[in-house]
């Protein structure tokens, strides 16, 4: 399997501007920029979506891997938070963390907690991410 997505830049770093596509159609042109991307500008950036990427991919792991153990979630609710840092190399994502609260009937903390942690190591997402990826997860009841 192979999924796509291309990027067009025109212009200069602070005042140019670029748009994002993927393949589905999802994203559609969608406006990236130094602005959206350092400051407080319109658009979204890279970091944004590697985010909206790791949040995705980890409640569709922890759905998969619940449902191996015997539990269906009623909801799984991620978020995720991408640091990205100046250092003397440029740039560089040092840090992914996810905040996740799911409501599973029939689980407890300890179980919830272990197929969390399974999950947050086992996404794809997590796996090509060269940063550290921390965890806040809780079980609602």
């Amino acid at each position: 399997m192979s999924k796509k997505a291309s990027a067009v830049w025109k212009g200069g770093i602070k005042d140019g501007g670029g748009t994002i596509s993927t393949e589905t159609g999802v994203l559609n042109n969608a406006p990236y920029g130094f602005k959206s991307r350092f400051e407080d500008g319109k658009g979204t950036n890279p970091e944004e979506l590697i985010a909206a990427a790791h949040a995705g991919c980890f409640s569709m792991a922890l759905s998969l891997m619940l449902g191996n153990a015997g539990f269906t979630p009623d909801k799984i609710d991620t978020q995720a938070a991408v640091t990205l840092v100046s250092n003397a190399g440029g740039f560089e994502i040092t840090e992914s963390h996810l905040t996740v609260t799911a409501r599973i009937p029939g689980i407890d903390n300890a179980k919830f907690q272990e197929i969390a942690g399974q999950a947050k190591a086992g996404c794809p997402v997590s796996k090509v991410l060269n940063a550290k990826i921390t965890m806040d997860a809780k079980l609602e009841s």
